[in-house]
């Protein structure tokens, strides 16, 4: 059985301890990407240094990633019929050099302050982490909330990943297990939920230099609609309105533009993470539907410093949607194996980092049914991190161009080299 502990709504947790530190700071000196609190690098306390792995000073991180954001409207839901209505979709990927999403952690207290606001993708989630309660994972009671991805699961298998929440219910009950449906306690009084979780991968992990974060923001408002009908009778039903965001991120210690490599190659491997929509419906059997999925895996980065030049692979599983009790018809199953590849130009002055676009990606479903992506707009952005350059991070989106359907990929990818 799924448990939430639901607090103060805005407040999230910062996890610190363990094996290995659960926190993120910056590697001196700071030759970009980190802003640090009263300092500019080196260590404090004792001689120990301060580094990305080893934080001992409290840093801000200009995060490079993409969100997205769905608001719609649900009568009766779980009644046949169901459906979702006065939609309202928006996403947008950042670039190197214009992103407003910052990851600020202070060591001394474990605290983690978040800002996702984003007007262009209609996200808004902006959290302090403070409380350790807040730290939550898979396998017992509580367990994160509904729609939060589990990395560390035999499906995706990424380790030293962290899960802080926070949020709060009122007057509501969940009657559809494993659905985002809500009843009321009170029918007489309105009932609202809402849940943020924000999950990232332990610096040291994989990466020494920069890491992924993934975020997650669940808001409900539930209302018991009367209306008269003609014969003089009554009708009620749940009016249930659902915002969902979702976003994922890379975020570290940058390279300074002078210690990137101008000559020589490099393959950079590590994780990709994206949240996903995907509806190609609409024109065929009429469905509007359209539900949030995960997509994880691996990310293969190729770079050619001489010729500033690099090209991008994603390789990724698919997760389950989360249905909210309308029709529950998605065409990319669970398990699917998504594959995309795109390449670009690596332009420091300009861009700060690099970025480009996509020229394919596809699905392969359950049975091995292929389904090939028609691509209306695409982007790859990212940076590199860590002394000359031994690793990289990035976001992208890829917009989906058949008529009458919303397909909209959007995403984060790490890489060391070996």
């Amino acid at each position: 059985m799924r448990l939430l502990i639901l607090l103060a709504t805005t407040t999230m947790l910062a996890a610190c301890g363990g094996a290995g530190p659960q926190s993120v700071g910056s590697t001196a000196p700071p030759t970009g990407g980190g802003t640090g609190g009263g300092g500019t690098g080196g260590g404090t306390g004792g001689g120990t240094a301060h580094t990305f792995v080893d934080p001992t000073e409290p840093k801000t991180y200009t995060a490079i990633g993409a969100s997205h954001s769905y608001n719609y409207k649900v009568d009766s839901p779980d009644a046949p019929g169901a459906g979702q209505t006065a939609q309202l979709y928006q996403g947008d990927a950042t670039t190197v050099r214009n992103s407003a999403l910052t990851i600020a952690y202070n060591p001394r207290d474990a605290i983690f302050d978040v800002t996702f606001t984003n007007p262009l993708a209609g996200t808004s989630a902006a959290s302090r982490f403070q409380d350790p309660l807040h730290r939550t994972d898979f396998g017992g009671l509580v367990e994160p909330q509904i729609g939060t991805p589990n990395l560390g699961s035999a499906q995706f298998g990424i380790q030293g990943i962290n899960y802080l929440e926070s949020g709060s219910a009122n007057n509501v009950t969940t009657p559809v297990p494993g659905e985002f449906v809500f009843g009321l306690v009170d029918p007489g009084q309105p009932g609202t939920y809402e849940g943020t979780t924000f999950f990232y991968q332990t610096p040291g992990t994989e990466t020494d230099y920069v890491s992924f974060a993934g975020y997650l923001r669940n808001r409900a408002t539930v209302n018991n609609i009367t209306i008269e009908n003609a014969d003089g009778s009554t009708t009620e039903y749940i009016e249930q309105n659902s915002q969902f965001e979702r976003g994922a991120f890379a975020f570290g210690q940058t390279t300074a533009s002078d210690n990137v490599p101008t000559t020589g190659t490099g393959t950079f491997e590590g994780t990709m993470l994206a949240s996903m929509v995907f509806n190609d419906q609409p024109d065929t059997i009429g469905n509007f539907d359209t539900y949030f999925q995960w997509i994880a895996g691996r990310a293969t980065t190729n770079v050619d410093f001489g010729a500033n030049t690099f090209s991008l692979s994603l390789d990724g599983t698919v997760g389950a949607p989360l249905f909210d009790g309308t029709s529950r018809q998605h065409t990319i199953l669970q398990n699917a194996q998504f594959r995309a590849n795109g390449a670009g130009d690596i332009n420091l002055v300009s861009a700060g980092g690099f970025f480009g676009q996509f020229n394919e990606a596809w699905f392969v479903n359950p049975g091995g049914a292929r389904l090939d992506m028609v691509i209306a707009g695409s982007s790859i952005d990212g940076a590199f991190y860590g002394p000359n350059a031994a690793e990289l991070g990035g976001g992208y989106r890829i917009v989906g161009g058949t008529p009458d359907e919303r397909i909209d990929i959007l995403g984060t990818f790490v890489g060391k080299k070996p």
